[in-house]
């Protein structure tokens, strides 16, 4: 591409569209969610597309916008009239889904919040690629730390919204896979039950699982939504540039990252990635770059980031943290694969029922 000086730039618009449901406070005010969630992380990503785009003769723009669910289709309307047509996405699963029926093929879509894995199976979606892990991602990256550190033997604690119960099918489906025992289950039990086991808890709402800590009969490890979490991004992480990553995201914004504004950073990035690679901006192009055989990202994970072809999952590791320090990093050592290490997490190319990607 020729470099063209900055009145000639050519403009790429790309937005932030936070869907955010009202449910009760969380358990601690520490998790309390600041007002620019992910929104901090798009801008960060913006600067460095803005950075990149200083010698590509592109000018990258950001909007970002929070409404509540029922406003959600409007304000895709929104955007859309604006010209904008690659769009990050922070809102749970059936949202994502009647926005992208709503965006058309004229948008690509960037799931930077929903896990369900049905958006990314039976119930996938053409025009979304999902930057977030899966729960399934989520739950083997767990699965294999446990099996690896030879303990097979699981109490399942989980809760009884739908989430949690979509997130104890995950671990079940994990604990089958890689060979661990589920040896009891329980409903939003606070007690330690069966005392030769790891505790598993599966808590997406966020109403039990902090307090499982120090609470079980005898002592033992905890592990899913309490103790050891499966994370895309923690602050404690350091290895691989992070740091330096961390410490530009607490200048810009006075706070941590978290999950969603590592998110939403990735969305970003994939968009400069693959509009500087292929020299255009529209939607079916960075949807076409990005699934090739050419697209990789440097996400401070240890290695390069790519699309699974199947189903528009980005491979990425999934750290394991207990809250200060980064405890691993999955996929484990000694899960092999044929193509890629990183395809032992999540739903891989034989499993898939997605039929939008050609799977």
């Amino acid at each position: 591409m020729l470099v063209t000086s900055p009145s000639q730039a050519a403009e790429v618009k790309t937005a932030v569209l936070r869907i955010d449901r009202v449910v009760g406070p969380p358990i601690s005010r520490l998790d309390a969610p600041p007002a620019d969630l992910g929104f901090a992380g798009a801008m960060l990503g913006n600067e460095d597309n803005r950075t990149t785009g200083a010698f590509t003769g592109m000018d990258y723009t950001v909007t970002t916008q929070a409404v509540a669910p029922e406003e959600a289709g409007a304000a895709l309307d929104g955007l859309k009239a604006e010209g904008i047509g690659l769009i990050a996405v922070i809102a749970e699963g059936d949202i994502l889904k009647e926005l992208s029926e709503k965006a058309g093929p004229g948008v690509l879509l960037f799931n930077a919040g929903a896990r369900d894995d049905g958006l990314r199976d039976a119930d996938c979606l053409a025009n979304v690629l999902h930057v977030s892990p899966s729960r399934s991602m989520l739950s083997d990256s767990i699965v294999q730390f446990l099996m690896w550190k030879k303990w097979p033997r699981i109490l399942l604690i989980h809760g009884s919204h739908p989430e949690d119960r979509l997130l104890a099918e995950s671990y079940r489906k994990s604990a089958a896979k890689f060979g661990a025992k589920i040896v009891e289950e329980r409903e939003f039990v606070d007690t330690g039950g069966s005392r030769r086991t790891v505790i598993v808890a599966a808590d997406e709402a966020g109403v039990f699982a902090p307090y499982l800590p120090y609470h079980s009969w005898d002592p033992r490890p905890i592990a899913g939504s309490a103790g050891l979490r499966p994370v895309s991004w923690h602050p404690a992480h350091e290895a691989w540039g992070a740091t330096q990553f961390q410490r530009r995201f607490e200048k810009l914004t006075g706070r941590y990252m978290r999950e969603e504004d590592y998110q939403a950073w990735l969305a970003m990035r994939v968009i400069g990635e693959a509009v500087t690679r292929s020299g255009k901006a529209d939607p079916a192009t960075v949807r076409a770059y990005a699934l090739s055989k050419d697209f990789e990202l440097a996400a401070f994970k240890g290695q390069k980031l790519t699309f699974r072809t199947w189903n528009g999952q980005l491979r990425q590791p999934v750290l394991l943290t207990e809250g200060r320090v980064t405890v691993s990093v999955s996929p484990q050592d000694g899960y092999l694969h044929q193509h890629s290490p990183l395809d032992t997490l999540g739903i891989d190319a034989p499993e898939t029922a997605c039929q939008a990607f050609g799977g």
